[in-house]
């Protein structure tokens, strides 16, 4: 099976694991302990687990829960889920035992795939009657499932910032879509190995990476977890050719002590930024420094990941924008549903074979995200006349501030023009004067003699007296979501106020 930039993949993840298994070669090395991992292993791997849950009585389409970190061990679970037919459930061990515990409850699920650094945590959040099995076992005549391109694979709940987790469900199709529009995004070829820090009980990892490199027939390093200190030996030693990180990370690595080598640096075609909008200050200072260009996207869980990227050099990159759709299409929509023309701010929709199946058992959320065929994404964003999109912001997170929208995205690009602000989130404040006014917080580098006055100042000169924070709060760390993305609308109730 091969790539085709034009037409999405066809098939089911058992067939194209099938596929990558009979012509060999690496799927995975992880170079915290010098393994490696096969295509040919995996596939026998996910067909293990794939049988030993068919021989339980595991009937098709049933959820099946994956408490794992990064590991063969998880990939094998994954695939072995999706292979033998059944729906990956893909537990964010970063939620909290509440949340996990909802997502198994709420998932039906009756068997899990625990690895053995997450038993006590199972332990915690499992209710009665869950069982944990092993990957392998001695049912190699178990029967497996027929599966098809639109039968569910992976539920996956979003973090709940808002409210209770809702359960997103993808199909075979949605989630080979998914690894389609990175690999086409990228031109990812047979010869790139990607780099997977990320967690691939997230979106992110798991279709730009694990399904990116399934369609395009490509391999991967992974690290249980994102290590600043060790990033660049470990990408220089896995002879990686790309990465997938997030802002948070870019910041970190800028600020680190850590450089690639030569060779390293010579071999990396990119680095790709997602999950939150990248400030321009950062990716400008982070290409300078390590001379490895940054490519801005954008993608929901609900969309398997990416819907916009920016091309790739020498192609027109536009810094501060996650770029043009790729393998779906996106418009620019009011409230009513109209595309507004060019330059003109509306909410971000999109529509494609990458899009979600739906919400489990949310008939309303389902109804409400879609509108007309089109998925909505509650992003607030313009598109220019090139096509590339420029973010300002979620329809959630806009401070009106005396009836006036102010972005938090542009206060943030104020406060990172200091080199030493590491990570800078600004909220809304609720305000007897002004119904809702203007706070930060930020995170300085190590050793750093900041002071919130002279962020204040640098905001007043940007962005003028309106939009200024009446307050900078320093924190050691902002609060994240399991991507990395900083979760802003935590911040005024964490915060005193001003």
């Amino acid at each position: 099976m091969s790539l085709d930039n034009q037409t999405p993949p066809e098939g089911t993840i058992r067939e194209w694991l099938d596929a990558r298994a009979e012509a060999g070669g690496r799927a995975v090395v992880f170079p915290e302990t010098g393994d490696e991992l096969s295509w040919t292993a995996l596939r026998e791997g996910a067909l293990g687990f794939a049988r030993s849950l068919t021989a339980r009585g595991v009937a098709k389409g049933e959820s099946v829960a994956i408490i794992a970190p990064n590991s063969h061990e998880a990939l094998c679970a994954f695939y072995g889920a999706a292979y033998g037919g059944f729906r990956a459930v893909m537990i964010n061990l970063a939620a909290g035992r509440d949340a996990i515990a909802y997502a198994l409850e709420h998932s039906e699920a009756r068997f899990a795939y625990v690895h053995p650094d997450c038993n006590d945590l199972f332990a915690a959040a499992a209710g009665e009657g869950m069982t944990s099995l092993p990957l392998g076992g001695d049912d190699e005549e178990a029967a497996l499932h027929d599966v098809a391109p639109t039968d569910h694979a992976l539920l996956m709940y979003t973090s709940g910032t808002t409210g209770r987790p809702k359960g997103v469900v993808h199909s075979h199709a949605s989630l080979l879509a998914g690894g389609w529009t990175t690999a086409v995004a990228h031109r990812l070829a047979p010869q790139d190995r990607g780099f997977c820090v990320l967690p691939i009980y997230h979106i992110n990892g798991l279709c730009v990476t694990v399904m990116g490199s399934l369609v395009s027939g490509g391999s991967l390093a992974m690290t249980g977890r994102f290590s600043a200190s060790q990033f660049w030996a470990q990408a220089g030693a896995a002879e990686v050719t790309w990465f997938s990180v997030v802002p948070t990370i870019i910041s970190h690595l800028l600020h680190g002590k850590g450089e690639p080598d030569a060779e390293c640096r010579a071999r990396l075609r990119f680095g790709r930024s997602a999950s939150s909008a990248l400030a321009v200050e950062t990716q400008q200072a982070f290409e300078a420094r390590f001379d490895v260009p940054i490519i801005e996207t954008m993608g929901l869980t609900e969309t398997a990941a990416q819907i916009l990227s920016n091309p790739l050099p020498p192609e027109p990159r536009k810094i501060g924008s996650p770029g043009v759709a790729y393998g779906c299409e996106v418009q620019i929509q009011d409230g009513e549903g109209h595309e507004v023309p060019r330059g003109e701010d509306g909410e971000i929709v999109v529509r494609g074979p990458n899009v979600m199946v739906e919400y489990l058992k949310n008939p309303e959320a389902t109804e409400g995200t879609f509108r007309d065929g089109w998925l909505r994404t509650g992003d607030v964003a313009r598109m220019d006349g090139d096509g590339y999109v420029f973010v300002t912001g979620r329809l959630k997170e806009l401070i009106i501030k005396g009836g006036e929208n102010i972005a938090p995205r542009e206060v943030d690009e104020a406060l990172y023009t200091h080199p030493d602000v590491v990570e800078a989130a600004a909220f809304a404040r609720t305000c007897t004067r002004y119904g809702e006014t203007v706070e930060a917080a930020v995170r300085v580098c190590d050793g750093s003699q900041l002071d919130p006055a002279q962020l204040i100042e640098i905001c007043r000169d940007r962005l003028g007296p309106f939009k200024t924070p009446d307050k900078v709060h320093f924190m050691a760390e902002l609060p994240k979501g399991p991507s990395g993305k900083i979760q802003r609308l935590k911040l005024a109730d964490i915060l005193p106020p001003a």
